[in-house]
């Protein structure tokens, strides 16, 4: 009888997972989000609420889940196996670069287990955390034989009334992939985009009146997918991933990823505020990527680099031109400067005669290189010397021997699997060569720098040496730059190479307190100040003082003020100071008024720069700030400022 007892609990537990009763849930650990998932004739769906108080909104509506693989379908005919109970996450971890050194990666999880028709098993491991909801698949059985994913019907139903904020992607071309379009503002919710490539990740949503935000993007993509992206059209608000264009990377590499089993993939990621500004202070995508392995990161140094080629795209091939830049690096105390493409065409000796200048005088050079292979035709070089394991790593044991500390690589053109794994392989390579890397002309950051430390910045973003190329830049980059800590920054490093104060071909019409100002709005490991030798030397003192100062990495950031594609104001901790930075994206004034709580109970001496009369002209002040404070300022039209603020009870 009891055996009989057994069996029919078993088998009633068995039925409860069928759907008919209440679904799955998984809520946060302050109760604020929760994920339910459930199963609609055989189909895995799911929802997202928010709680705030006792009024909860559906911040997700009913959506599908699934995949297609080459030997199997779950994207429907699913039934449930089992559900782990929801487990705590609950640890913490230190980052060299980021939003802030000291994380704590909190969350509940639990795992769900499906079974097709056929008998294949599908796993959904969900996690919730505070400021979003994050999930991925996993085929937990054996295969020792390559199967290959198909298609994958996950998709994203947002509420309709509300607006977005979404980068168009790049048709495949020969400089394309690389997430450089621009964002378009205030769309509704559920437009389509306006090429077939579709939208890039990450994209973020404002929803429920402006209660809540959502940013779609994804994490911990590893050698074993493609990068993704969302469908162009999106009805009624459906958003669907898809997977890379076929011409990518010059139609090498397949589309459709392949793995033998077990095989997990990246985490979709819905990052989730009560303000814009929750999403600009989230550390959840670097929580979802796996910690390092290295034991030793004391060689991984976030800093300030020159840059030649902004100014004088030849001066790569002119090693006079070269010293300049290390000259100023060192007067600035810049810890690096870079050389850029085409330095392969300078002799040998002077290469190393360069390298041994910048020893002397204490400066750490960067060497450019084209990432091409196959997979790009881009003439710029050196070229080849990276797409193959032997000759990258003997390109990169000569250029420890050189002296270099870190290489940027460049032009990938493509988010398929191949390429994917050819990013991996260069950090790998690199690591284990002592240097340090920047991506440009590449994919977007998925929280890679948790994992390969010495992944100090990517591109991936529309910069500063588009007013070499593009005539629309300099009229849209002041709101552009606007959008981008709620967007493209708020995921990762982002090397935009800022702080331009002079022209280039299209004269920038940003006024010189927003150039100085995203020294701190934007985060780098590395961060390029772009300009020319003389326009830092002929800079007033205290803006000299100020760019000599501001750090490349940060403890802690705080969002003071802002709304995408207008203004924005952030203020960023380096051990007991903080550094204030405001950029106005707008034609009319903005004004400000904010309490600064982070700030301790004692004084500080703070220097403000911001912009004078004259759009060029930068003014400065110095006073003593006590606690508690307020900051209340006008921002004139595309202008900005700076505040550094230092413990301490007088005014320097």
């Amino acid at each position: 009888m009891r055996f009989f007892i057994v069996c029919v609990v078993m088998l009633l537990l068995m039925h409860s997972c069928s759907g008919d009763k209440p679904p799955w849930k998984l809520s946060s650990p302050d109760n604020d989000l929760t994920a339910e998932v459930w199963l609609d004739a055989g189909v895995l769906m799911y929802r997202v609420t928010g709680r705030d108080g006792t009024d909860e909104f559906e911040l997700v509506r009913p959506s599908p889940l699934g995949l297609e693989r080459s030997d199997a379908s779950f994207s429907g005919g699913l039934r449930w196996i089992e559900a782990s109970k929801s487990a705590i996450v609950d640890q913490s971890y230190t980052l060299v670069h980021g939003k802030r050194s000291s994380c704590r990666d909190h969350a509940r999880e639990r795992t769900l287990t499906l079974e097709n028709r056929a008998g294949n098993r599908l796993q959904l491991v969900l996690r919730a955390y505070k400021d979003g909801i994050a999930f991925r698949y996993r085929f937990p059985e054996e295969e020792s034989s390559e199967v290959r994913i198909t298609g994958e019907i996950t998709s994203f139903h947002l509420p309709a009334e509300g607006r977005a904020f979404m980068q168009p992607h790049d048709e495949a071309g020969q400089w394309t992939p690389a997430y450089e379009t621009f964002y378009q503002r205030d769309l509704g919710i559920g437009t389509a985009s306006p090429s077939p490539a579709g939208w890039s990740f990450p994209a973020l949503f404002e929803i429920h009146g402006g209660h809540w935000w959502v940013l779609l993007t994804e994490a911990a993509l590893d050698r074993h997918c493609f990068g993704a992206r969302l469908d162009s059209n999106a009805p009624e608000g459906r958003y669907k991933i898809r997977m890379p264009d076929a011409a990518e990377g010059q139609g090498t590499g397949p589309v459709e990823p392949v793995s033998t089993l077990p095989w997990t993939l990246p985490w979709r990621v819905l990052l989730i505020g009560k303000s814009a500004g929750d999403i600009v202070e989230s550390s959840l995508i670097t929580h979802l990527n796996p910690p390092g392995t290295a034991e030793n990161t004391d060689w991984i140094r976030p800093g300030r680099v020159s840059w030649s080629w902004w100014s004088a795209q030849d001066s790569p091939r002119d090693p006079d031109q070269l010293k300049t830049f290390v000259d100023l690096a060192a007067e600035m105390g810049w810890e690096y400067s870079l050389v850029d493409a085409n330095w392969n065409y300078v002799d040998e000796a002077e290469i190393r005669d360069l390298a041994a200048y910048a020893a002397a005088k204490g400066v750490g050079l960067l060497f450019w290189y084209n990432s091409g292979g196959p997979h790009n035709i881009v003439t710029e070089a050196p070229r080849d010397r990276l797409s193959n394991r032997a000759s990258r790593r003997r390109e990169f044991q000569w250029l420890k021997a050189l002296g270099a500390v870190g290489v940027k690589v460049d032009f990938f053109q493509s988010d398929k699997q191949t390429i994917i794994s050819h990013y991996l392989d260069i950090l790998e390579d690199a690591a284990e060569a002592r240097l340090m890397v920047n991506f440009h002309g590449c994919t977007l950051p998925r929280g890679w720098s948790r994992t390969y430390p010495h992944l100090m910045s990517m591109e991936a973003v529309r910069g500063a040496e588009c007013y070499i190329f593009d005539s629309s830049y300099p009229e849209k980059a002041p709101w552009h730059n606007t959008v981008l800590p709620f967007t493209r920054n708020a995921v990762g490093p982002m090397d935009y190479t800022p702080v331009t104060f002079s022209d280039n071909v299209y004269p920038h019409l940003t006024r010189s307190g927003h150039e100085l100002a995203l020294a701190v709005v934007f985060e780098s490991g590395w961060q390029h100040f772009a300009d020319r030798v003389k326009a830092y030397r002929d800079l007033d003192e205290p803006v000299k003082a100020f760019l000599k100062w501001v750090p490349a990495s940060w403890d802690d950031i705080r969002f003071l003020a802002g709304e995408p594609g207008r203004f924005v104001v952030l203020a960023r901790r380096s051990g007991r100071s903080w550094a204030i930075g405001a950029i106005n994206g707008g034609e009319e004034p903005v004004t400000i008024n904010t309490d600064l709580p982070f700030l301790e109970q004692s004084g500080y001496s703070a220097l403000e720069i911001y912009d004078g009369a004259d759009p060029r002209r930068l003014e400065s002040r110095q006073y003593t700030l006590t606690s508690p404070a307020s900051l209340e300022r006008e921002i004139p039209p595309r202008g900005g400022f700076v505040i550094r603020l230092q413990p301490g009870g007088a005014a320097p």
